[in-house]
């Protein structure tokens, strides 16, 4: 199993439509910028079929250093972007994790 990155993404997409890559790369582009911003806005995102982005708004904690056991610290508040994947994706990624614990279950 690979990484799809972004150039690869631009690919697949200029190949499947017909665009130019440069073409395709600029609408990826543009459509990440947009995604990022609303989010720096702190709104949701959501994407049928694929899922929701949504900045949420993390708990302060206590940090420790292992390499100091009596040294604490306090880890801020922070917003971060959380992931809740719609159900088009649950189901197929569903059917490739019985096929990843067959493929575990062979190995030993």
């Amino acid at each position: 199993m690979g990484t799809l990155t972004k150039r690869e993404l631009v690919v697949k997409i200029s190949n499947a439509t017909g665009m130019v890559q440069h073409q395709v790369f600029d609408v990826v582009q543009k459509t990440l910028d947009y995604i990022t911003d609303a989010l720096a806005e702190g709104e949701t995102v959501e994407l049928r079929n694929f899922g929701v982005l949504e900045v949420k708004l993390t708990k302060p904690r206590v940090g420790r250093n292992p390499n100091q056991p009596g040294s604490s610290f306090v880890i801020p508040a922070r917003a971060t972007v959380k992931f809740k994947s719609g159900k088009v994706m649950r189901q197929k990624v569903a059917k490739l994790s019985a096929a990843m614990k067959r493929a575990a279950a062979e190995k030993e």
